[in-house]
């Protein structure tokens, strides 16, 4: 929950150290509605210029470049929050009730402030690009090397006096990379549609899958490779589509052919409640096995186009 300074200091004694209210407020920036105009009417006239032009076969690396100007704008601004968190706990650390530290406390918080409050607003205008970039490519926006990170709902906006302050920073970072939630791991491979029906029709069991499990499990956190060549492309549309939170595991190549293993185990790690499994390679085998070996209920879609195996009609 988003709550402000003052709601987070009240009750603590912090001697002859006062905050104020926070230098920016929500006025002090561009109102919702008229990011959405705004963006909506650059998004149109951008294609609308390329449309028909040799440029039309880049429009979607041109589109993800213009989502990502706000993402790289909000990361800015969230480095600025780390670095007058670590000024506050060296300020905190070194306390000598002294008017000339209290005045450095008091400014770091301010900087504090205004960066947070400029993180969420690039974060909330990156969230519009990304849904206009949904609604183009019927693909979920995702950074090239780095988190997507969206604050609004689950940073503690506490930059408190002393221990309070610290673990609550350490809270906030922790719950927004790893949302609240029943984990639900989501795994399948690269595959090619001999027609477009049928891969209309792989995609279609694709959502229709993960809807029943997500009426199964409606705080459910979906846990997937994150490839966005692959069948994880789908199950990302669908948990932007219907607003559900994602945690992707990318391979760590350095790990050469043990890569993939090694993902397997950090996402069963999770103990999530299933594993969805639609057709993939030896390591999505192996994936199978393991959490049926840990008792994790396999959705088990590796048969023809998507859906059940004959041979495991009796599976989930």
């Amino acid at each position: 929950m988003h709550t402000s300074f003052y709601d987070q200091l009240a009750g603590l004694d912090l001697a002859s150290f006062s905050i104020g209210p926070a230098p920016v407020s929500t006025t002090d920036f561009p109102v919702r509605e008229a990011v959405v105009q705004t963006l909506e009417a650059v998004w149109s006239d951008l294609f609308a210029l390329i449309s028909g032009t040799a440029l039309e076969a880049d429009a979607e690396d041109l589109g993800w470049a213009f989502v990502n100007l706000f993402h790289r704008s909000a990361e800015r601004k969230s480095s600025a929050l780390d670095r007058a968190t670590d000024e506050v706990r060296a300020l905190v650390a070194t306390a000598d009730g002294s008017e000339i530290h209290t005045h450095e406390l008091e400014t770091q918080v301010e900087r504090a402030q205004c960066a947070e409050a400029s993180m969420l607003a690039l974060e909330e205008m990156r969230e519009i690009a990304a849904s206009l970039y949904l609604n183009e490519f019927s693909s979920s926006w995702k950074p090239a090397s780095s988190s997507r990170f969206n604050h609004s709902a689950m940073l503690t906006s506490a930059l408190v006096e002393g221990r309070d302050f610290l673990r609550a920073r350490a809270e906030s970072k922790r719950r927004a990379a790893m949302p609240e939630g029943t984990p639900v791991v989501f795994a399948g491979g690269r595959i090619r549609h001999p027609n477009e029906a049928d891969a209309l029709t792989f995609a279609n069991n694709v959502w229709a899958t993960l809807d029943k499990v997500r009426d199964r499990v409606p705080n459910m956190v979906l846990i997937h490779g994150g490839d966005t060549k692959g069948v994880d492309r789908l199950a990302s549309s669908w948990a932007e589509r219907r607003n559900i939170p994602q945690v992707t595991f990318s391979l760590d190549m350095r790990l050469g052919a043990r890569a993939g293993f090694k993902r397997n185990e950090r996402m069963l790690s999770l103990d999530p409640r299933y594993v969805v499994a639609f057709p993939g390679n030896g390591v999505l085998e192996r994936l199978v096995i393991e959490a049926k070996s840990r008792r994790i209920t396999v959705v088990d879609r590796r048969g023809p186009l998507g859906t059940s195996p004959k041979s495991n009609t009796g599976s989930s």
